[in-house]
């Protein structure tokens, strides 16, 4: 991709000033070394009191928008509808934008690609996935799609402090909740963040990164930790098991690569178990290198003006996305024939049909909550119509994504006759 040369001072419109764009107020004016300024700020609420000299604010995003001097826009706003509007009207006037709004770049990445190679200057989201964890430059610098094997992470730090509160602190799903909104790590409708969306658009965007893929966020099956019980808690300790709700992507040896986000068990020995509270972590397993792991704050003001500040730095070296897996004409495709080994619980005995499992490993039933392992089908998974009742809860097993089957098949057990007669 050709991109145009920047100047090494960077005049910034920023879009928005919020927890993260007064964090970045704050460190830009601490960081003369930089060479960058925020030369004026677009708001929403006129009226409201900042920390900053009122002349450097406006209603107005043309000034921003038409300004020749301001050669990069900095967006930071929650609309993504007028995010959007900002986005493509700031790339075709031939400025660099920085964005952490992961539903706009999740939704319209190819779109956002063409403007970039349209006119020729860079669009950077460093912020989008993961805030302090660099994840999407490693994936799209170091990792080559044919050696790049998997990744798997918590990209949500509020479903995350949930779950560490509910396991390690035995508090109440709705206590957690509440507690996560109190402090600022999750919205007063969090619905984004327990649904699994936010996770699931970030996903989307990995996977343009890792292996070339562009799948839009609804195509991508994800459910969140809004249907896991206190009964499920139990089941996994007894596992020895934490869950933890992860976005994952892995290649599977016909060159298709299996993407989801859902909850999962996490054994001690696992990386991503000992992410905690608001945290994120991403694993990158590689043939050559192995697994690396990437830890750190997923949310907050610092920690995302971080990854912009980052996205800053590189403009001054006329860095930009290159886009080279997908560029190469030959992407993956994400597929969904393929198993996974899962535990299913539930209320109601007949809740969910057993000829839906391809095999039925354990089957146990406590007071009243019934919890069923086996193998399904991802297709049957999918289409479903059990999987989105509210009493319905689905966890993946550590290596739950199950590539051959049909040889594991063959050599399997039967299946207990006195389980199979109690499970129908």
């Amino acid at each position: 991709m050709s991109i145009q040369h920047q100047t090494t001072k960077l005049n910034i419109g920023l879009f928005g000033f919020g927890v993260v764009g007064e964090s970045l107020y704050k460190v830009l004016e601490q960081t003369p070394t930089l060479h960058s300024q925020i030369s004026k700020v677009c708001i929403k609420h006129p009226d409201k009191h900042r920390n900053a000299p009122p002349s450097l604010f406006t209603t107005d995003a043309r000034l921003l928008l038409d300004d020749p001097e301001i050669n990069v826009i900095v967006e930071l706003i929650d609309d993504s509808d007028a995010a959007h509007t900002i986005v493509t009207q700031a790339l075709s006037s031939r400025k660099a934008v920085i964005s952490a709004n992961k539903k706009l770049i999740a939704e319209h990445i190819e779109e956002l690609i063409g403007l970039q190679k349209l006119y020729g200057v860079p669009f950077l989201y460093e912020a989008a996935c993961c805030a302090s964890i660099p994840v999407i430059r490693n994936l799209e610098e170091y990792y080559d799609n044919d050696l790049l094997q998997g990744i798997s992470g918590i990209v949500n730090g509020s479903t995350n402090y949930i779950l560490t509160k509910v396991f390690r602190e035995k508090k109440t799903f709705s206590n957690a909740l509440l507690e996560a909104q109190l402090e600022g790590f999750a919205e007063s409708n969090p619905a984004l963040d327990i649904e699994g969306t936010d996770a699931v658009n970030k996903l989307s965007i990995l996977l343009a990164h890792a292996y070339g893929v562009i799948a839009h966020p609804q195509c991508l099956l994800h459910t969140g930790i809004q249907q896991l019980s206190a009964e499920d808690a139990v089941f996994a300790k007894e596992k020895g098991y934490e869950i933890k709700l992860v976005a994952r992507a892995k290649k599977l040896q016909n060159g298709s690569i299996a993407a989801f986000v859902l909850p999962q068990f996490v054994s001690p020995e696992d990386q991503l178990y000992s992410v905690s509270n608001e945290y994120n972590g991403v694993v990158i397993e590689s043939s050559l290198a192995d697994k690396q792991f990437f830890y750190g704050k997923g949310a907050g003001g610092f920690p995302t003006a971080s990854a912009v500040l980052s996205d800053l730095s590189a403009l001054r070296y006329n860095y930009g996305y290159e886009y080279r897996k997908l560029a190469a004409g030959n992407p993956s495709a994400i597929t969904t024939d393929f198993h996974l080994k899962v535990c299913i619980s539930f209320k109601d005995l007949m809740q969910v049909p057993h000829d839906s499992f391809e095999r039925i490993i354990e089957w146990s039933s406590k007071e009243n909550r019934c919890h069923v392992t086996g193998i399904i089908h991802f297709t049957e998974l999918v289409n479903s119509s059990w999987r989105k009742a509210p009493d319905v809860s689905i966890i993946v097993y550590p290596d739950g994504i199950v590539t051959n089957y049909t040889a594991e098949k063959t050599g399997a057990e039967q299946l207990d006759n006195k389980i199979l007669l109690q499970f129908s």
